[in-house]
């Protein structure tokens, strides 16, 4: 039994691959599936080496060096509830929704999600003050994704 898909159907589904940042799509309809995968390159970021060590002593700090804080454990986090592409503004060169430091009542948009060509508001879960933005616009995210942490 030969299986035939329609080169236009897989190039449009190849395109969402692109568009959504998913890293596989797979279909099925009765006897026939189809799975479209992309491979992801790592990322290298190259790392500075260590400079070294001042004759001097520094400055006293005047609070102790903590190591950060996982984001995701914070109880003020907002995280993804989707796979797809974060934007912080309604369209680029537009001000963001929000920006760290500012005020944001409970239900306000903190920021678009874009999910299978449609953008989803993410709303701001309650009131308090934007203390980090986890993301950048234009950035892919998982589900589950610390996005900002609103306290």
């Amino acid at each position: 039994m030969s299986l035939s898909f329609d080169p236009k159907t897989l190039a449009e589904l190849a395109s969402l691959l692109n568009e959504t940042g998913l890293s596989e799509i797979e279909l099925a309809e009765g006897d026939r599936k189809v799975r479209l995968a992309r491979i992801i390159a790592p990322v290298h970021i190259p790392v500075a080496a260590p400079s070294a060590p001042t004759a001097h002593p520094p400055a006293a700090a005047a609070v102790p060096a903590v190591p950060a804080a996982d984001p995701a454990r914070h109880p003020g986090t907002v995280k993804s509830p989707m796979v797809g592409v974060a934007y912080l503004s309604a369209e680029p060169g537009a001000p963001p929704y929000v920006s760290v430091g500012q005020s944001v009542e409970a239900g306000a948009t903190l920021l678009l999600i874009e999910a299978m060509k449609t953008f989803n508001q993410i709303k701001a879960p309650r009131a308090g003050i934007v203390k980090q933005l986890l993301i950048t616009s234009g950035q892919p995210v998982e589900f589950d994704e610390p996005l900002l942490i609103v306290e």
